[in-house]
């Protein structure tokens, strides 16, 4: 298998770059564990660190759902663009 031969599904593109941003911010986040580990500032009496984390939950939802829906444009996207050439690579050959 060839790399020609294939759909192009390596290829590295914004939208494929900006998926990967959206699924990776909550690891760093996450592991980066200095940057949360506080008491201040409070909300509504929680420490820092605990609703620093609950935060994160809800953002990376919204992250994920983001990267699934650019994902699957990028995929209709594709299957549109290789529908089209080979429907027009048969039709001139």
């Amino acid at each position: 298998m060839s790399e020609s031969s294939g759909a192009g599904g390596g290829t590295v593109t914004p939208v494929r770059v900006v998926i990967a941003l959206c699924l990776l911010a909550p690891f760093v986040a996450m592991l980066w564990v200095g940057s949360y580990a506080k008491v201040e500032p409070t909300f509504i009496g929680i420490p820092f660190f605990y609703w620093y984390q609950m935060a994160w939950v809800l953002i990376s939802t919204a992250l994920t759902m983001i990267a699934y829906v650019l994902w699957r444009r990028d995929q209709r996207g594709r299957a549109a663009s290789r529908h089209s050439s080979t429907k027009d690579g048969g039709a001139s050959s």
